[in-house]
């Protein structure tokens, strides 16, 4: 069962309405129950990721009162025979530093858990924009970070137990990661103060000061997802790459020219910047430039190194969320997608259109709806795995 089939965080939040009324303008809360979440990630999830992975600070890291705690204070240095060093956990040690106020940090859960990745794909399909999700357990109400705001909007998802949340607004609009200013100090009231409960979502848009602590005593665990920012300083710098097409852009500056000679550069840059931003498909050039470049989810298709076997059993998902698909004038089939253009015949479309929802398909599956035969289904998806848009994995034995 896919985590789409039991959680979607777009339907919690009220889908086009959340969109229209309440992203990046104020925070909205749904209330759910605990079995919805039940999928994405439990505390035996969470044993096991610390037990099989070795997680080295900043990624997994321990905070308290809004410092980071030492790491030797809950790992020892490890030395391999090659002698490299890598911090082991202690648990008694660990166990020690979170009974008393210490809150437990994974960052990019999504890359060590199929749940959490399932949510941040479901996410980036939505939202249409890269995600990383962090986890947070703690277990008393001792703050980890203290009052503090994040440069990016942010969707909480409540796992087990119950997280007290003070938010206090923002007090800069749209602050930045590399700003000109900081942000004022955020007034002394919360502006809202909520409890989340298992089940529940939060999103809290970017610049929103705000404090988190558990309830004394009872074990929270949250996962945060982080939604990349999208902002006019992106859109400069995209255009700034796209117009190196013109020879005024590839020029040198005439440092050492006349005034009459610097003035014209400037006139003649000046025009071709006005125009671009003047120009009314700008923006949806912009996101279409975007979305082609959308970097896949690192998933490799062991044990397949060579082509894709014509196996009919063998499960296909395209592993990137903002594909684009259109006819060329031929009327031939094109995707765009992970930075790559790939033109196949028109026949092809039903595959590509059958692998957009970014859904495990059976490769047999997806060769009946246009005709095609396994063998050249497979040559298809072999084009696209090398292009890593694709992944494949065999039947569970």
């Amino acid at each position: 069962m896919t985590t789409e089939m039991l959680f979607s965080v777009a339907q919690c939040l009220g889908g086009d309405d959340f969109l229209a009324q309440t992203f990046g303008q104020r925070y909205q809360v749904s209330r759910g129950s605990s079995h919805r979440v039940a999928s994405l990630l439990s505390w035996e999830d969470l044993n096991a990721i610390l037990t099989h992975h070795r997680l080295d600070a900043p990624r997994l890291r321990l905070a308290k009162d809004g410092q980071p705690l030492a790491t030797f204070t809950y790992s020892r240095p490890a030395v391999t025979r090659r002698r490299t060093v890598w911090q082991r956990l202690q648990p008694a040690d660990l166990h020690q530093q979170l009974a008393e106020g210490a809150t437990l940090v994974l960052d990019a859960v999504d890359e060590l858990h199929p749940g959490a990745a399932g949510l941040a794909r479901d996410l980036e399909r939505w939202l249409r924009t890269a995600v990383q999700i962090n986890l947070y357990a703690s277990w008393t109400s001792t703050e980890g970070f203290g009052v503090h705001w994040d440069d990016h909007d942010v969707v909480v998802i409540q796992l087990s137990g119950s997280k007290c949340w003070r938010l206090y607004g923002p007090t800069r609009v749209a602050p930045m990661h590399r700003d000109v200013e900081a942000p004022e100090d955020p007034p002394a009231a919360p502006v809202a103060e909520l409890v989340l409960d298992a089940g529940d979502v939060l999103y809290l848009p970017r610049g929103w000061w705000h404090a988190v602590a558990a309830s004394a005593g009872e074990a929270s665990l949250h996962l945060t997802c982080g939604l990349q920012t999208t902002t006019g300083a992106d859109v400069i710098a995209w255009l700034s790459d796209s117009l190196r097409t013109h020879e005024v852009v590839r020029s040198d500056v005439p440092r050492f020219g006349s005034a009459t000679e610097q003035a014209a550069f400037s006139e003649n840059l000046a025009k071709l910047v006005m125009s671009e931003l003047g120009s009314p498909d700008l923006l949806p050039r912009f996101l279409a430039a975007r979305d082609a470049t959308e970097q896949a989810r690192l998933t490799p298709s062991l044990p397949y190194v060579g082509a894709v076997p014509p196996d009919p059993q063998l499960w296909v998902q395209l592993l990137v969320t903002r594909p684009a698909l259109e006819t060329t004038p031929e009327g031939n089939v094109r995707l765009t997608a992970g930075g790559e253009e790939w033109t196949f015949e028109r026949r092809v479309r039903p595959i590509l259109e059958r692998l957009l929802p970014g859904l495990p398909q059976k490769l047999g599956e997806l060769a009946e709806p246009g005709g095609l035969a396994v063998s050249e289904t497979a040559l298809v998806l072999s084009e696209l795995v090398s292009g890593q848009i694709v992944g494949i994995r065999r039947a569970a034995e």
